[in-house]
């Protein structure tokens, strides 16, 4: 049997830095476990990212700005390093706004940046660029946005770009770092068990703990997907089994309707031809003719009908009418 491991044991915690250690993992289950969690960590967790900018008088990203130091791509390399925090659930499909607006002579940081209340700059000491004279004036819009992951300019790549927005590469993911290490470990007279360390490092707009515990829910969840195939099968079965009960019992309403039907038409054809509501003149023609009973009657068709002495077109018509009220058809 595969033995679980403990609860795992915060062992090293400052600020946004965390080592955790899994153990005993079952020998070969320390590299199972961290090489998911890993590739989880980096590439599937939501975080807030500057996605699009525009720059007052730059029409493209391979311009240099009069006055400041750095040219358009040192600002926009500058600028995906800005860590940013969403406070709130981000429901709204279009992306959040911001601005930096600076002038004079002085150095523009990501503290500058002017965002609405549900978003929160990090690292505010980030260097955004360099403003060399006192006439220097730097004003960019940008767009903010959620995500996962890395997401490259090609991914979100317009059908009708605006002129002068530049798209830019969005680093989303809220962990900076993760590596882990694999210990062996003693249990009873085993020496071949994992001790599993993990090194996480986040950004400050969550907790190394809370991004631990993101990674493990979604790894969670994909499992229940494929618990999922059994329920499926049990569900099938009840619903094969229902399906077979409902068409036995439709199939014994129907046979059911089915005698009754017939019960009834025998019934119907004992009834004798006085008790049917047509002429006196036709119920003697008819008794002329030997027909006595309904069962005699719907044995002819329109032309043996016809062929009784006596019987008109009107007369064929009363017969049809007063069968046909009783379900029944000439032959």
């Amino acid at each position: 049997m595969i033995t679980l491991p403990n609860k795992p044991k915060i062992i090293e915690k400052d600020k946004d830095k965390s080592v955790f250690i899994i153990e005993p993992c079952y020998p070969g289950f320390g590299i199972t476990l961290g090489n998911a969690f890993r590739r989880v960590l980096l590439s599937s967790l939501q975080g807030t990212a500057i996605t699009s900018i525009k720059i007052k008088g730059v029409k493209h990203e391979f311009s240099n700005i009069p006055n400041i130091k750095e040219d358009v791509v040192q600002i926009i390399l500058n600028l995906k390093q800005v860590r940013i925090k969403l406070c709130v659930d981000n429901k709204t499909e279009n992306p959040f706004k911001a601005t930096l607006k600076v002038k004079g002579e002085r150095n523009a940081k990501a503290g500058d940046i002017k965002t609405s209340p549900e978003l929160e700059i990090i690292n505010k000491d980030l260097h955004i660029a360099s403003l060399t004279d006192k006439k220097s004036e730097l004003e960019i819009e940008m767009d903010i946005e959620s995500g996962l992951g890395y997401s490259s300019v090609e991914q979100r790549k317009s059908k009708n770009p605006e002129i002068g927005k530049i798209t830019i590469d969005a680093i989303f993911s809220p962990v900076i770092k993760v590596n882990y290490s694999i210990e062996n470990v003693r249990v009873g007279e085993r020496t071949d068990y994992d001790r599993l360390r993990f090194n996480i490092e986040t950004d400050g707009s969550i907790s190394s703990k809370e991004a631990f515990l993101n990674a493990a829910n979604i790894l969670v969840n994909h499992y229940k997907v494929f618990l999922s195939l059994e329920e499926k099968e049990k569900k099938s079965k009840k619903i094969i089994s229902k399906k077979k009960n409902n068409s036995e019992k439709k199939e014994s309403k129907l046979k059911l309707k089915k005698t009754k039907k017939k019960e009834e038409k025998v019934d119907l054809l004992k009834i004798k031809i006085e008790d049917l509501k047509i002429s006196a003149r036709i119920i003697s023609v008819l008794a002329d003719a030997g027909i006595k009973t309904i069962a005699g009657l719907v044995r002819k068709n329109e032309e043996d009908l016809k062929n009784i002495e006596g019987m008109g077109n009107k007369g064929i018509i009363q017969i049809k009418r007063a069968i046909g009220k009783l379900g029944l058809t000439l032959k």
